[in-house]
């Protein structure tokens, strides 16, 4: 599938009903069937791991440290070769073709790969001699990229004056100039402040709507939330959760009640004790946090203000409360065991 194609109109994206499917069709851009892959150790990496990622989609890939993420791209990339199963990237099996593989995407990773001597158009202009662009299309190729990514009016300035934001960009820039129809980023916009991080998000969202099948692995939920239009999560090896962000979130169980308390830690735990057993919340997920505690249940909007009652009955100072519905973040504690700190690493919840 070429990316050449019209931009469509903003938000588009998400109104595809096909490529925002649970179960995508056959026109698919990543298709696995039973991968495995087993270390020499004997450390099994990935076990079985089914998933069909369609043409066009944004499509991500959450889990821990340690999951099996980066060991699956690998495999797509044919950086490794699988132990068993059947892998296919835009149709050419990644044993058999890898080289047919390696063409047709484009692979963009935390560490900038630009050269920092070089101008901002040189090193578009390298990326396009080193993937074979026809010399004939290389000025609209360079010229074309740089105003995609926001960088056509630095064009000439040497990239080591670069922001990190701009750095990213101009690394996006160089992995697209041969067309890719699927474009692998690994976790992009790691160390980024919040408003470079803003923009490389919306240059990702225009890259997609000009058809590019988009395949995200990343620490921010609220990237994967704002992007994706399906998740995976992967733990040990296995996909244990596939589905659009609102389908995991209904999975959740309820509604998201966080209590900020007065006090130290002695507070929090006996409030962890009274919500565990308030009759309520029966299967409630109830977690200390660090203002106080959250609770997770189906009852949480009509039966909070009840608990609050008994908080204050029990002698427990509330000094602040909020009802929600969940985020990603929520999911990903109930499927992991973990939370994703600031920093965008996974950090373990109290016990």
């Amino acid at each position: 599938m070429s990316n050449d194609q019209s931009a469509s109109t903003p938000g588009s994206r998400r109104k595809r009903t096909r490529s925002s499917s649970a179960n995508p069709p056959d026109d698919a851009s990543i298709d696995i069937d039973g991968l495995e892959l087993i270390y020499g150790d004997g450390t099994a990496a990935v076990r079985r791991v089914d998933m069909r990622v369609a043409e066009g989609e944004f499509f991500g890939f959450l889990g821990p440290n340690g999951a099996g993420k980066t060991t699956t791209i690998k495999v797509l990339a044919t950086l490794l070769s699988p132990t068993a199963g059947e892998v296919r990237v835009n149709g050419f099996d990644v044993r058999t073709a890898p080289r047919d593989v390696r063409k047709s995407i484009g692979y963009m990773a935390q560490e900038t790969s630009i050269d920092p001597e070089l101008t901002a158009e040189e090193n578009v202009r390298f990326a396009c001699e080193a993937y074979g662009v026809p010399r004939g299309e290389r000025d609209e190729r360079t010229a074309e990229l740089l105003d995609l990514v926001d960088l056509a009016s630095v064009a000439d300035k040497r990239s080591e004056e670069f922001s990190g934001g701009m750095k990213k960009r101009l690394d996006a820039a160089t992995a697209l100039v041969h067309r890719p129809p699927l474009v692998f980023l690994d976790e992009p916009t790691t160390g980024l402040d919040p408003q470079a991080r803003n923009r490389l998000w919306e240059y990702f969202e225009r890259l997609n709507e000009r058809g590019t099948t988009i395949f995200l692995t990343t620490q921010y939920l609220e990237e994967a939330d704002r992007l994706c239009e399906r998740l995976a999560v992967i733990l040990d090896g296995e996909i244990v959760a596939d589905g659009s962000p609102a389908d995991l979130k209904r999975q959740v169980g309820g509604d998201v009640l966080d209590i900020e308390l007065q006090g130290d830690g002695g507070a929090s735990e006996r409030a962890v004790a009274i919500a565990r057993d308030f009759e309520a919340f029966d299967d409630a997920t109830v977690e200390e946090t660090d203002a106080g505690i959250s609770v997770t249940a189906e009852t949480a909007r009509q039966s909070g203000t009840d608990l609050l009652v008994a908080l204050r009955d029990a002698g427990v100072t509330v000094t602040g409360f909020n009802i929600r519905a969940p985020t990603l973040d929520d999911v990903f504690l109930a499927i992991t065991g973990e939370r994703v700190d600031t920093d965008g690493e996974p950090a373990e919840v109290p016990s």
